[in-house]
């Protein structure tokens, strides 16, 4: 092994860029592009991405490769160690606000903790944790964002006993209401044009610093989040944020949560369908709240459950920081501004240091396995900037554990992925037409994991009588 980095040859440089950082960028680093990724997915990307990595890897003995794109040079992460130095060296000297997430952040964003400069982030970041919560397992005003996202979950049961199925868009819609619920208020319930504005800008963000700004576009939507906080109700968290640090502060930091919103909104759908073709993982998903504490608590295996959804299939496709002062890597040092690049699925489902690279194996986070390795641990580290999924305050984990469905047919294995470890027989080939046209509607990533995502929508569901705690 060698930790100085390497220059690729231009050959090198052409087929990474046409096989892993170019289908990146086409299916939107911000939103997903439906028709690109469609395509990316029948063209299964993610395995040749994965080939030509593990390739270069092995041809230059586990250096971090260097990337030339005309005046911008980018360092791609190949080990778990180079991960570790780049998130552990976070925000200085790599700084997560990187020359491309400002160009897309900017749209619908500016303010965000995620592309502050450093002296406002030291103000921004302790802020953000502090509304959130995230020095404690359980959310401060857990009891009442436990209660929203139970009434919401109700109309989701009921809707799904009516139709006898739950499809991503029925789940979506109740998703949203939820999230507008616990962030802005029962006011902002219903107000689904306040998101359709924040998804124009992020597909304009899609185009980073290429696609001019709609000041006008944002205004509406800085409107819309600022009349709302006026009136957020206490067990919101405009509210806690308003109490924390003003109207003006929190307004700034809300469609940060909402994009982060998005994101656990996928990654719980994906967990729902695991759990509804795995009896063993529905029952015991179920049987947790009746173990844990009254009220608000700690779910440890619905946390995994959703963080195992994140680590196959991945809500960020790269993880992007810049250098803010020169950088001594092994024998060379590259000057402020360079980029550096984590590639999500590269580690997450790498079978040369995970046994359970392709399994869905929640238990690794509870056994320490998957926090044993940094390339899984990215996993974690990202998820802290969204609501946390172990707290009944969560909606993610109350929406995938809301409705009990039947024991889908054929067998229940390892999830389709890269990899003749991943086979099984899984959901019908329906299955598989339905997974694309529901990713073309629902903008996501659409990896294999789509067959497993829509496979609830082609059975009929069942509900238990009992609800869940949360």
């Amino acid at each position: 092994m060698t930790d100085t980095p390497v220059d690729l040859t231009t050959g090198e440089t052409g087929r990474v860029l046409r096989d892993v950082l170019g289908p990146l960028v086409a299916q939107g680093a911000v939103v997903r592009r439906p028709r690109v990724t469609a395509w990316a997915e029948r063209r299964q990307v993610d395995r040749t991405s994965h080939r030509l990595l593990e390739r270069l890897r092995a041809r230059y003995h586990g250096a971090p490769l260097v990337v030339r794109l005309g005046g911008r040079r980018l360092v791609v992460a190949t080990r778990p160690e180079h991960v570790e130095r780049v998130l552990a060296g976070s925000p200085e000297p790599f700084t997560p606000a990187s020359w491309e997430k400002r160009g897309a952040l900017v749209h619908f964003q500016p303010d965000g903790v995620l592309v502050s400069p450093l002296p406002e982030r030291l103000v921004r970041r302790p802020y953000n944790e502090t509304v959130l919560d995230m020095s404690e397992p359980v959310h401060h005003d857990g009891a009442a964002l436990v209660a929203a996202v139970e009434r919401e979950t109700a109309e989701l049961v009921t809707a799904v006993e009516s139709s006898g199925r739950l499809d991503w868009d029925t789940f979506a819609a109740s998703w949203w209401r939820t999230v507008r619920t616990v962030v802005l208020g029962r006011a902002a319930r219903d107000d689904e044009r306040l998101v359709t504005l924040l998804d124009a800008l992020r597909r304009d963000g899609n185009w980073s610093w290429f696609r001019p700004r709609r000041p006008w576009l944002r205004a509406a939507l800085d409107r819309r989040i600022e009349e709302y906080v006026t009136i957020a109700e206490p067990g919101t968290l405009a509210a806690r944020g308003r109490e924390a640090g003003g109207a003006d502060v929190v307004r700034r930091q809300i469609p940060h949560w909402l994009f982060a919103f998005d994101a656990a909104g996928a990654a719980t759908f994906r967990a729902l369908a695991v759990a509804a073709a795995r009896p063993a993982v529905r029952d015991r998903l179920l049987a947790e709240p009746t173990t844990a504490e009254r009220g608000p608590a700690v779910l440890p295996f619905a946390r995994g459950c959703v963080l195992e959804s994140v680590r196959l299939w991945p809500t960020t496709l790269a993880i992007l920081r810049d250098a803010t002062a020169p950088v001594r890597w092994g024998a060379r040092t590259f000057p402020a501004g360079t980029g550096f690049v984590v590639l999500s699925a590269f580690f997450h489902r790498d079978a040369d240091r995970l046994p359970f690279a392709d399994a869905f194996a929640p238990e690794a986070w509870l056994d320490g396995r998957a926090d044993a390795d940094w390339g899984a641990r990215a996993v974690q580290r990202r998820s802290r900037a969204l609501p946390r999924p172990q707290r009944r305050a969560a909606p993610g984990v109350a929406h995938a554990r809301a409705s009990r469905p039947a024991r889908p047919h054929g067998r229940s294995g390892a999830l389709p992925g890269a990899g003749p470890a991943a086979r099984d027989d899984g959901p019908p080939r329906p299955a598989v037409r339905a997974a694309q046209r529901t990713e073309r509607r629902a903008g996501e990533v659409p990896t294999a994991a789509a067959v497993q995502a829509v496979a609830p929508r082609l059975r009929r569901l069942r509900t238990p009588a009992r609800r869940c705690g949360g």
